[in-house]
């Protein structure tokens, strides 16, 4: 069994039902072990966009990452998201955020999310459920990169 965290986020239609919806199906991938709270937030980059609301949630697994990443784009597809412009808006947004201790770059699927260190909207949901999970690959924990992130900011 394998702990991996999504982070969920929704800005189109009913979001707190998009997100609940998510949840509810990321139980099909094992055990479902901690929701972060919802919180809105505003959108970063693409056009201009209501706001979000974004959540994580780690699982308990035994599927493999692609498995994960195949059911988060038919999470998604079920929301009714369809991808048109970059960082647009959605109904439903599924990514795969951490996968035990695992380091994977491939066409289609990077783990640990590329951009999990830039973005508080994900960091600070994850850091409520998943605090002191090491990130591979940046020796250092989630808690640590939401208080650089934040020095930054």
């Amino acid at each position: 069994m394998t702990r991996a965290a999504f982070g969920l986020g929704s800005n189109l239609g009913d979001r707190r039902a998009h997100l609940d919806a998510a949840v509810e199906g990321l139980a099909a991938a094992g055990q479902v072990l901690a929701v972060s709270s919802f919180r809105e937030t505003e959108p970063v980059g693409g056009p201009p966009q209501p706001r979000y609301l974004n959540a994580a949630v780690t699982v308990e697994t035994e599927r493999s990452p692609r498995d994960l990443l195949a059911l988060a784009q038919e999470l998604e597809r079920r929301a009714g998201r369809t991808r048109g412009v970059r960082f647009g808006p959605r109904t439903l947004d599924v990514d795969l955020l951490l996968f035990g201790d695992l380091l994977l770059e491939e066409p289609l699927l990077v783990v640990p999310h590329p951009r999990l260190g830039e973005r508080l909207f994900v960091l600070e949901p994850l850091a409520e459920i998943a605090l002191d999970w090491p990130v591979p690959g940046t020796g250092r924990t989630v808690s640590e990169l939401l208080a650089d992130l934040r020095h930054r900011s």
